[in-house]
């Protein structure tokens, strides 16, 4: 049976350089060569690239010119695919089989920002496939005859979460839609989900425009972020005529077009070590298209007894028929060309590469009219008597159930037989309807819906206002607030006086922000006492005089810019034109990270950078999500240095530390962790706004925003080892800092070479060139003396864990409680049989971190803190940092390249050494005079010149070079008086 099918046409297309990745003088692993894609690895340039195969491998980095209408097209010899070659190997077949009445499906499918929108949807004059296929459609249809009618249908929803929200509908019900499964075809539908009938391109267009915008007012609202979204864009096309009999058929088309949520890998976000991974259903659809498309190529090969597992989410109920089933499907894979995504495209080109594996069978959808509409009368029948008759009643036999289950089961299938019923109805409704009358209903609904929207375009060149920012390039500028009165004041719907601009969401207080408009000077400023607003990255504390362009932050998701076409001339610093990644630097940079060129950063450096970025508004918001919901945490983004970390890890990462305000426990979360626990977070919150009452009760372990008490690094503290080279001992109170440079106590630490039993060795072992060292056995101590720790919550327990030269596992101190200042006096030798150069390079480039650990209680240390809000707590933690570091209320500013402290310690330990080697030649020095002015003081008889020599030689040749060189100078001095009188000089010269 697989051979019978036809597989589904796979395209991946590579984009250009985005503008970051020009900053950073990214390196192209894509090349492409007819339907071959080729993908180096960075990280091995010498292998051989990964080869895949495709239908169509669509080459869209370079080589193109923009003409004067602003269309891209490619260069004369260039191999470049603009959007016009995509649609006519992609669209035009589409709308071939459309046309002939086959079921259609487009996927787009890639990480985010590879470039599955334009594709898609397009941008400016480059329309993408969505936009052409639907114009061709409508011209098509022109040219064709009058014995045809066509009718066309457009539906668009956004699956979040596992919830469906629709896309033509300004409110849905809480929970989102609910999908249905249809009992005689076995296919899913989405319940009460709006079908608007379209006459011509424009009003596909429209509703296009429409869809995306109550996207952006409800992703905003929601704290959705847009890329974890699915957007479904179905478009029902009937063609209705007579067949030879005379007899009136309607072929349909079911057009799926589906831009696929980012496909970021879970393990690459390190979320596979959290306790409450399989808890979050952001990741669900993806997770279970991939196991579709894995089964339905296992039996495309043939495989026998494979279950395709399209219950397993949302996205795949709804997308069954044009997964493996009745339809043409197409999937474009979107790349991403930088080498910092390799791991991310490489998965992307193998999600594709087992799609292609895949087989439909699609047939022609064509039936009598009057076939269709007995059919579903009958339906209707059967289903009535079932619901009347007792139909349902079949499930009282059902063995093993208590009487509660009986009734359960019987409700929801009394549920789905009356959705159902309705569903059939409406379709029967529909066809009694003349389709001119569906047309004007929906176009007059329209109008009457979008009378705003189409003044406010009208108002944008004249008046001041605010238009959103979106990470989503397609959702920023698709809503627009006007602040041309006198005075605007912003806040929640339920403020009384209503606000003349009403935003929801987290951090959004009743009264939040007031604009005055003064002969039009606009200025800002918050509606009450702790307003979140923040104007160019800067929290806003009173009233500020707007420029155009600036960048403005209502609450923890309504992201602004300020645009005044009365008074155009931009504050300093602003850019001609203001994106989402623009104002998001902005923040990183008051917050203290710096956001500067990447050109001089690793590719690690780079991708830290990126997550600074990307993390920073999500940590905002998981901060105003915990103050809603009264969770008594805070969160901050950290980046902890190489140095500072356990594993094997040495590049720096970002991580998020969650603190208890209550007793002040912290813990550190990676990055995927934390970007886990944050779709929970947004669920539990979602479920609150709700009104759903379990999230009172909810267990610890099934919050996110518990977690079990565990040890907390402190700090760490480097000793750096090249005093070991000279055989010179490491001595030193060094400072335990922690992630941010803060110093958290001082650590008394000795390093000091010792015999096999780990006693002190003579001075005299002192060498002046390391490469003496070569080959022979060598032993030194580690000592760990004490510490003083500055925090008085840390008395509960305190070790110390460190690791030298190749070892895997970590030595540990025991652990001290009860004290801020335990005494370990920890010892321990290390030996080497035969130093090599290796460990020559470890002495002078490499360094023992060790690192402080406190033991946390889960206890609260003032019973006076559980009776105050998060909010309450988080302003008395900022004012508490202020006043123990004025002026330093934000980090200082973190560079991703550097480790300040470790260049410090480092410089110490250098200055160190140099001491300690002075203070020895000094001593050398001293013990020669001494020599000299006793050989003086001695008659002449008995001043004798061997005893002397060998005894100035003897100390010179045990220390520095500087006293060596004085050496040479006697010996060549003897020499001249030798040659000069025939005997040995008499004369000593102090040295």
């Amino acid at each position: 049976m697989a051979d019978k099918g036809e597989s589904v046409k796979v395209a991946v297309r590579v984009r250009p350089f985005n503008q970051r990745e020009k900053d950073r003088g990214a390196k192209l692993i894509i090349d492409m060569n007819g339907t071959q894609t080729r993908i180096q690895n960075p990280d091995a340039p010498k292998d051989e690239p990964k080869m895949f195969a495709f239908d169509y491998s669509y080459w869209s980095h370079d080589g193109y010119i923009e003409q004067d209408n602003g269309i891209l097209e490619p260069k004369p010899g260039s191999k470049y695919a603009s959007q016009k070659r995509v649609f006519q190997d992609l669209g035009q077949g589409v709308l071939d089989n459309a046309f002939k009445g086959f079921n259609c499906s487009l996927f787009a499918y890639g990480q985010t920002g590879s470039g599955k929108s334009y594709s898609m949807v397009g941008y400016g004059e480059n329309k993408g496939i969505v936009p052409i296929t639907c114009d061709e459609l409508f011209k098509t249809m022109a040219k064709s005859g009058a014995d045809v009618k066509y009718q066309i249908t457009f539906s668009m929803l956004e699956i979040y979460n596992e919830q469906v929200r629709d896309l033509l509908q300004k409110v849905n019900p809480k929970g989102g839609l609910q999908v249905r499964q249809n009992p005689k075809l076995g296919l899913f539908y989405v319940q009460d989900l709006k079908k608007v009938a379209v006459g011509s391109y424009k009003e596909i267009e429209k509703r296009i425009a429409e869809g995306t915008s109550n996207r952006t007012v409800a992703s905003t609202n929601m704290n959705a972020t847009s890329s974890r979204a699915h957007t479904v864009v179905t478009i029902t096309f009937d063609q209705i005529s007579k067949n030879e009999s005379g007899q009136e058929t309607k072929k349909t088309s079911v057009i799926n077009l589906v831009d696929l949520a980012g496909s970021e890998r879970a393990d690459s976000t390190g979320a596979t070590g959290d306790r409450l991974k399989e808890g979050a259903n952001i990741n669900k659809s993806l997770s279970a298209l991939g196991n579709v498309i894995s089964a339905l190529a296992d039996l495309s090969m043939g495989k026998k007894k494979i279950m395709v597992p399209y219950r397993d989410s949302v996205l795949t109920k709804l997308l069954q028929n044009a997964l493996g089933g009745n339809s043409k499907t197409i999937m474009i894979a979107a790349l991403s060309p930088a080498d910092i995504n390799y791991d991310e495209t490489l998965g992307t080109l193998r999600y594709a590469d087992r799609a292609k594996k895949i087989k439909n069978k699609a047939v022609v959808n064509e039936n009598p009219l009057d076939k269709l509409i007995r059919e579903l009368r009958e339906e209707n029948e059967k289903l009535k008597k079932a619901l009347t008759g007792g139909g349902v009643g079949a499930v009282d036999s059902g063995a093993g159930m208590t009487a509660e289950e009986r009734e359960k089961m019987r409700k929801a299938m009394e549920e789905e037989i009356r959705a159902q019923l309705m569903a059939n109805q409406e379709a029967l409704g529909d066809m009694g309807t003349s389709w001119e009358e569906k047309v004007k209903r929906d176009q007059e609904e329209y109008d009457a819906d979008n009378k705003e929207k189409v003044m406010a375009d009208a108002r944008k060149n004249k008046e001041p206002h605010f238009t959103n920012l979106n990470e989503d390039p397609l959702l920023s500028g698709m809503v627009s607030h006007f602040v041309s009165g006198s005075q605007t004041t912003i806040g929640r719907k339920d403020a009384d006086p209503a606000p003349n601009i009403t935003l929801n969401g987290l951090s959004i207080q009743k009264n939040h922000a007031v604009v005055i408009n003064e002969s039009g000077e606009i200025s800002l400023k918050p509606g009450g006492p702790g307003a979140k607003i923040k104007v160019n990255g800067s929290p806003l504390t009173g009233p500020r005089v707007l420029d155009h362009l600036d960048r403005v932050l209502f609450g923890s998701s309504h992201m602004y810019v300020f645009k005044n076409p009365m008074k155009p001339k931009k504050g300093d610093g602003t850019p001609d034109k203001v994106d989402w990644d623009f104002a998001q630097k902005e923040i990183a940079q008051a917050k203290g990270f710096a956001t500067g060129a990447m050109s001089g950063l690793t590719k690690d450096q780079q991708r830290a950078q990126e997550q600074v970025l990307e993390i920073l508004p999500l940590v905002s918001e998981a901060n105003a999500v915990s103050e809603e919901l009264n969770k008594h945490k805070s969160f901050e983004v950290v980046l902890i240095s190489g140095a500072a970390q356990e594993g094997s890890g040495k590049e720096t990462k970002v991580m998020v530390k969650m603190k208890n305000l209550l007793n002040g426990n912290t813990w550190l979360w990676e990055r995927g962790k934390f970007m886990n626990r944050r779709y929970l977070m947004q669920d539990l919150y979602q479920r609150w706004l709700d009104g759903d009452e379990e999230i009172k009760n909810i267990s610890k372990e099934a919050d996110p925003f518990w977690e079990p008490t565990e040890d907390v690094l402190i700090g760490s503290c480097n000793a750096f080892l090249q005093s070991l080279g000279y055989y010179l001992d490491f001595d030193d109170q060094l400072a335990v800092t922690d992630y941010k440079g803060t110093e958290e106590g001082q650590m008394s630490v000795v390093i000091a070479p010792c015999t096999q039993a780990g006693k002190a060795v003579d001075e005299d072992k002192f060498v002046d060139d390391p490469q003496e060292l070569v080959g022979k056995p060598y032993h030194y101590k580690v000592m760990i003396r004490n510490c003083d720790v500055n925090k008085a919550r840390f008395s509960k327990g305190l070790f110390v864990k460190y690791r030298v030269y190749n070892e895997d596992t970590y030595n540990q101190t025991p652990t001290l409680s009860g004290t801020l200042s335990p005494e370990w006096n920890h010892s321990r030798v290390i030996s080497i049989p035969s130093v090599s150069q290796d460990h020559l390079d470890y002495f002078e480039n490499g360094s023992i971190t060790f690192l402080l650990f406190g033991v946390q209680e889960d206890e609260v240390a003032d019973s006076k803190l559980v009776k105050m809000t998060t909010k309450e707590l988080r302003e008395m933690e900022s004012i508490k940092t202020n006043q123990e570091r004025p002026g330093l209320s934000q980090r200082r500013m973190t560079s991703f390249g550097l480790d300040s402290s470790g260049d410090s310690s480092q410089l110490k330990a250098e200055f160190i050494l140099l001491q300690k080697k002075y203070e020895r030649l000094e001593k050398k020095e001293k013990r020669m005079q001494e020599i000299c002015k006793e050989w003086e003081g001695k008659p002449a008889e008995q001043q004798q010149y061997e005893p002397f020599y060998r005894a100035v030689s003897a100390v010179a040749y045990s220390t520095g070079t500087k006293l060596k060189t004085r050496v040479h100078l006697l010996n060549q001095m003897q020499d001249i008086q030798k040659k000069a009188t025939g005997q040995k000089s008499t004369t000593c010269i102090i040295l």
